[in-house]
């Protein structure tokens, strides 16, 4: 139980803090960020809304909502998918890949100094070994 509740907390305290640093600094979300970092690593820094939703934990209508209000501040656009006319892909625009590149930096510092620099590093490849067997785990769940 002790585990549990200091994951909870502790990740609760973590996404929130690594939020308000992108809000205040960008003007952006963690769940802009993931997108767009997902975009720019992406072929031709597109994706299908569904491996993309699916690539970063979203439903589809919350991806589809976030999408549609970034398409609005110009970071990214939605266009058919020319293999399958019922697809719709997110684009990475060129504003969109300018707000990533300011913002990655701070972002990164922020992991490293409220997560990464307070672990050895045989507690961070331990944590990365659990949560890649817990996300394997889920994954195959679905």
């Amino acid at each position: 139980m002790t585990a549990w509740r200091a994951y909870i907390v502790g990740s609760a305290l973590l996404e929130h803090r690594l939020n308000r640093e992108l809000q205040v600094a960008h003007g952006l979300s963690i769940a802009d960020y993931e997108i767009l970092v997902s975009l720019s690593e992406a072929p031709d820094m597109q994706m299908r809304m569904s491996e993309l939703a699916n690539g970063i934990a979203h439903s589809k209508s919350r991806m589809s909502h976030q999408i549609r209000r970034m398409e609005s501040e110009g970071l990214v656009r939605r266009q058919e998918c020319p293999q399958d006319g019922r697809g719709v892909l997110a684009v990475l625009t060129e504003q969109g890949l300018a707000k990533l590149r300011e913002a990655a930096p701070s972002h990164v510092q922020g992991v490293r100094d409220h997560m990464i620099d307070l672990l050895d590093a045989d507690e961070q490849k331990t944590l990365a070994a659990i949560f890649s067997r817990l996300t394997d785990h889920l994954r195959s769940l679905e």
